[in-house]
């Protein structure tokens, strides 16, 4: 899979960039989710997909949470 993430010339991303990212974000939440449900409690799975799912917390932050505001 390939990202083509291009900005104008500001070098501002557009609403649709955005849309693209959030999209990408919610694909890595529902897998994170998928996969700790999968884990049958195996420690590291739910460590790692804890900690997966805190860095999609912080993307929702950064880019979810501001793509309707621009």
């Amino acid at each position: 899979m390939s990202f083509d993430i291009s900005r104008d010339k500001g070098g501002v991303m557009n609403r649709r960039e955005l849309r693209k990212l959030d999209t990408r974000i919610k694909i890595i939440k529902k897998t994170a989710q998928e996969l700790k449900g999968l884990s049958a409690g195996i420690p590291a799975v739910d460590r790692n997909t804890a900690r997966i799912l805190a860095s999609v917390k912080m993307l929702e932050i950064n880019i979810s949470d501001v793509k309707d505001l621009i």
